[in-house]
């Protein structure tokens, strides 16, 4: 009986100075945080995407507060948070468009061509890696989710095998961006509201024989737009693409490309 008694009490004493250098470790040895880094970290908008360059809200919060990332560079809070981000370090607010992804393709199942049944693991890597894929356009989208997958917004979903962005819901946290494995979505000004819903550089002969709605350089569009001197779209090879520091606005060009790969932004499907 004396032995578990005195085992008690010398683990109570043990006990008793480990919680006593515990504070004093707490008293004297704790590193102060800065208060304004949960004051930044709360007037974030806590998606945690990644769009800063940083893992999360909190680490983008501690760089804020120790000067070495600039303010804005949240685009999922867009100007509002970065005016609140100023307000909070005594900075100037610094003025952000927000941007959006645009998935570069509009080849569904229906008007690309498939040249074969894939039948492995259902990512778009996986299915690159196959061969490059089971579609006839090796430039166009896969379809098999993996951008979709990532939002954090859920602001992509697949129909008929392609990918299509909620504008409404899309942050521009790049996140599509990084993990599409044909590098065919682009973060764009949401301003914009015309888009080349292509990605295919080829001569129109070899587009057309793998897709019904590709691209084939007509320059319909420039043409349509003002020429271009206007200077609302540039090529990459036989591939018109929008100039999006001078992007179109007359509507009109959509109806006008033969192929069908000009859409608005009408054409992104709302979330439900």
């Amino acid at each position: 009986m004396n032995a578990i008694l005195i085992a008690t009490l010398v683990i109570a004493a043990v006990g008793a100075v480990a919680a006593l250098a515990l504070a004093i470790a707490d008293r004297y040895l704790a590193v102060q945080e800065d208060p304004r880094i949960g004051l930044v970290t709360a007037a974030l908008p806590g998606a945690n995407c990644g769009g800063c360059g940083f893992a999360g809200c909190d680490g983008y919060a501690r760089a804020l507060v120790a000067g070495t990332a600039p303010n804005g560079a949240c685009a999922a809070g867009g100007d509002a948070c970065a005016a609140e981000v100023a307000k909070i370090l005594g900075i100037a607010a610094t003025a952000t468009e927000r941007r959006v992804a645009v998935v570069k393709c509009c080849g569904t199942r229906s008007e690309a061509i498939r040249i074969g049944d894939y039948n492995g693991i259902c990512d778009c890597a996986s299915a690159a890696a196959t061969a490059g894929g089971d579609k006839g356009c090796s430039f166009g989208c896969l379809g098999y989710g993996a951008c979709a997958n990532i939002c954090p917004k859920h602001a992509i979903r697949i129909e008929d095998g392609l990918a299509k962005v909620d504008k409404r819901l899309c942050i521009g946290c790049g996140k599509c961006v990084a993990i599409c494995p044909k590098k065919l979505i682009e973060l764009v000004p949401a301003s914009a509201t015309i888009h080349v819903l292509c990605n295919n550089p080829l001569k129109g002969p070899d587009v057309t024989k793998v897709c019904g709605v590709g691209c084939i350089g007509c320059h319909l569009c420039e043409k349509n737009s003002g020429g271009k001197e206007a200077g609302h779209f540039t090529f990459n090879g036989f591939l018109a693409k929008v100039n999006y520091e001078n992007p179109p606005t007359d509507a009109t060009i959509v109806g006008k490309c033969p192929r069908k790969c000009i859409a608005e932004d009408a054409h992104f499907e709302a979330g439900s």
